[in-house]
């Protein structure tokens, strides 16, 4: 039987079990105490007021920009810059809100937007920028950061990747106006289907809430909010049960989704050092290669999640490494080619080459995992296919 070295894993664990059984046996699936904790554990560790869970990272990130479109007064065409490279759904959620993504190269180091480029692309139109923490590592926010003060744009943070990451003395989710996380299959905590906006912005928060419920009045979004003394306040939440106020969505998640990631959460250091750890090991083997091929770095003042560990082949292209990768079953994925995607190309005209960094990653980039599943045995695995394929492809 081929070996296979899955790029995620899972991990349910028995609370993982216990808890989703309370579910059951609670007979409430809607919006209750494990979403509840959940979201207020995920807020806290991340240094942050408010957590909301959605269905999807693709969600957070859907409702984190059309609450600020909304509050904000942005008009249709109004631009947000982003990376040229990162997964379709962070400039996807542009278009489906009428907003134009601009994109902007990465550097060539850590594969994140490179913030000497972002000034050139600020218009007259330009509202927000939306950096994206790739891989497990978080963007360079300090500059950054300081160009959104200069220009006054909001920051939303698409942080899907990358959890339990300090940047300096901040951690990943703390640093925009609302941040995205995703716990979708093989991410960091991972609950099957899901996602989770963080803020420090009440408004924002109540904003959010209600749009993930069909837009509804705040005064009552899951059916706790009727359980008030006052009698005048529960005639006021009955009478406004089904008032709508925004255009909203249907992004709830069951309460079962929660209960696997507060499960997920009482172990989560264990599973960012043995992620940590798995990368180091992978870099002190590889590294004998490093005139071949260019493995993860870490930018000085940051930590790494490592979610996956990238690798990207500096002057060959990765067709023929891929394959014979994949039929060793080493899993692998492309490094989110994003400016090379065909509906891109035909709406936006986008020239390949005017992104060379993300031009080079595109064509010689892609990720193995590096999760806290895997044993020495696989990690050796990893290294003896790497050797051998080296050798043959020389």
């Amino acid at each position: 039987m081929k070996k296979t070295i899955g790029v995620g894993t899972f991990n349910l664990g028995k609370n993982g079990k216990k808890y989703v059984n309370k579910v059951l046996d609670s007979r409430r699936l809607s919006y209750g105490s494990f979403t509840k904790s959940f979201e207020k554990k995920f807020a806290d560790s991340h240094g942050c007021k408010f957590g909301i869970m959605s269905n999807s990272g693709t969600s957070a990130l859907h409702i984190a920009v059309q609450g600020l479109k909304e509050i904000h007064n942005w008009k249709n065409n109004d631009e947000v810059i982003v990376p040229a490279v990162t997964f379709v759904a962070t400039s996807n959620v542009l278009i489906h809100n009428n907003l134009k993504p601009v994109f902007v190269d990465v550097d060539k180091d850590y594969y994140e937007i490179n913030p000497d480029l972002i000034e050139r692309k600020i218009t007259k139109r330009t509202r927000a920028i939306m950096p994206v923490h790739l891989f497990g590592q978080p963007c360079d926010m300090n500059p950054i950061l300081k160009i959104s003060r200069k220009n006054r744009l909001k920051v939303i943070e698409d942080s899907c990747e990358t959890m339990f990451a300090n940047y300096y003395t901040k951690r990943t989710g703390s640093f925009g106006d609302i941040s995205c996380f995703s716990t979708y299959v093989a991410h960091l905590v991972t609950t099957g289907v899901g996602g989770i906006n963080t803020t420090n912005n009440t408004r924002y928060a109540i904003m959010l809430r209600s749009l993930m419920n069909h837009g509804r009045d705040s005064i009552y979004l899951n059916i706790d909010d009727s359980k008030v003394k006052s009698k005048k306040k529960f005639r006021e939440v009955i009478s406004k049960r089904f008032r709508f106020v925004h255009v909203g969505h249907s992004f709830r998640v069951s309460e079962m989704e929660a209960a696997l990631g507060l499960a997920q959460m009482e172990n989560w250091k264990d599973m960012i050092q043995k992620r940590r750890r798995n990368a180091k090991y992978l870099t002190e083997n590889l590294s004998k290669f490093d005139n071949i091929i260019q493995l993860p770095k870490i930018r000085p003042g940051s930590e790494h999640s490592f979610m996956m560990y990238p690798i990207v082949f500096k002057n060959k292209k990765k067709r023929k490494y891929v394959d014979y990768l994949e039929s060793k079953g080493i899993e692998t994925r492309d490094m989110f080619p994003l400016i090379t995607q065909p509906i891109y190309k035909t709406v936006y005209k986008i020239k390949e080459s005017d992104f060379p960094v993300a031009s080079w990653i595109n064509k010689n980039g892609f990720y193995i995992g590096c999760h806290q599943n895997l044993s020495t045995g696989d990690l050796d695995y990893i290294i003896g296919v790497f050797s051998e394929m080296l050798k043959k492809f020389k």
